[in-house]
C-alpha cells in the first residue's frame, strides 16, 4: 500500500482561517468586533507560548483580544471575580482560561463559572449538555471539533463507518465520540480507555482511529486496519539523544502507521493548528450569536 495521504492539519486551518477572517470583517463593518480574553495565570512556559500564538491568531484574522496575566499565587475568589468581569463586558464574545491551573485552584468550578455563550472553549456543562442530545449548534469542543473539520476537508467517510476514540476525557475523548455519532456523521463509535481489553483488536475493527490518550507511540501498524483514517491528538515530549536538544515531539501514533493507514495527520502540523482554528471559530460564532 502506498505511503498514507497527510491529513495536513495547517492547510485545513489555513481554509477554515480565510472563513473565520470574513465573518469578523462583516462583523467589525456592522460594528462588532470579536473579542476574545484570555486568562492565564503562572509562569508555565509552555501555557504562555500557546496564548501568545491565540494573541497572535487573532491579530491575523481581525479579532480583537485581551490578555489578563496574574501569578500562580491568585486566589481561586480573585480568578472567579475576573471571569464574573469578563461575562458582564458586553464587548467580551468570547472567554478562554488557560490550562492548566495551579493545584489550589478548582478548574471545574472556574470552567463552569464562563457564561455558556462565551465558552469558546466548549466545557461548560450546558454546551458539552447540547452536545450529548445530539445539537452541534452551540459552541463545540475546538479539538474534536477540528478534527471533525480536518476529516470533512479532507472527504474522509463517515456515515456507517465504524470508528475507535482511544481515550475518554472531557476535553477530547468524549466529546469526540459524541461528534462521530452525531447526525451528519453517522459513524459507529467505541470508546477505548485504560480498563478496555482487546485494545488492539477493537483498533484492527475500526475504518476511523483517533487517539488522544498522551502515549507515546502507543499505536502500532498492526494496529490499523489498512485503509484506516487515522487521527493523532497525542503531542508528546520523549527524550532522544540524537537530537541536539535531547528530546523530540512524538505522537500517540508510530510513524510506522503511515504504511497502512489511507489518511494519518501528522505530529505537530496536524491536530494542533487546528485546535486554534476552530478556537478562532468559536469566538467569531459567539459574537454572532451575542449580537
Amino acid at each position: 500500500m502506498a505511503e498514507a495521504q497527510r491529513l495536513d492539519g495547517r492547510a485545513c486551518a489555513a481554509a477554515l482561517d480565510a472563513k473565520t477572517a470574513e465573518r469578523a470583517s462583516a462583523l467589525t463593518a456592522s460594528g462588532v468586533q470579536p473579542h476574545l480574553a484570555v486568562v492565564i495565570v503562572g509562569d508555565d512556559p509552555a501555557s504562555h507560548v500557546y496564548v501568545r500564538s491565540k494573541v497572535k491568531a487573532c491579530e491575523r484574522l481581525g479579532l480583537k483580544s485581551t490578555h489578563v496575566e496574574r501569578p500562580a499565587s491568585i486566589s481561586q475568589e480573585d480568578l472567579e471575580a475576573i471571569v464574573d468581569e469578563l461575562n458582564a463586558d458586553a464587548s467580551v464574545h468570547g472567554i478562554l482560561v488557560q490550562s492548566p491551573l495551579p493545584p489550589h485552584l478548582d478548574e471545574g468550578a472556574i470552567t463552569d463559572r464562563i457564561h455558556p455563550a462565551k465558552d469558546v472553549d466548549g466545557f461548560h456543562p450546558v454546551n458539552l449538555g447540547r452536545l450529548v442530545q445530539g445539537r452541534t449548534d452551540g459552541l463545540l469542543p475546538c479539538t474534536p471539533s477540528g478534527v471533525m473539520e480536518m476529516l470533512r476537508w479532507a472527504n474522509v467517510p463517515l456515515e456507517g463507518k465504524r470508528a475507535v476514540v482511544l481515550g475518554r476525557s472531557r476535553i477530547v475523548g468524549m466529546p469526540m465520540a459524541l461528534l462521530l455519532a452525531a447526525r451528519g456523521a453517522d459513524a459507529t463509535v467505541t470508546v477505548v480507555h485504560s480498563r478496555s481489553e482487546d485494545v488492539a483488536e477493537r483498533c484492527r475493527e475500526a475504518d476511523v482511529i483517533v487517539a488522544a490518550v498522551g502515549r507515546p507511540d502507543m499505536v502500532q501498524a498492526e494496529w490499523v486496519k489498512p485503509g484506516a483514517a487515522v487521527v493523532d491528538v497525542g503531542i508528546n515530549r520523549v527524550d532522544d539523544d540524537t537530537r541536539e536538544r535531547g528530546w523530540r515531539l512524538a505522537g500517540d501514533v508510530h510513524p510506522d502507521v503511515a504504511s497502512v493507514a489511507r489518511w494519518l495527520s501528522p505530529v505537530p502540523g496536524g491536530v494542533g493548528p487546528m485546535t486554534i482554528a476552530t478556537l478562532m471559530a468559536n469566538t467569531v460564532r459567539a459574537a454572532e450569536g451575542l449580537n
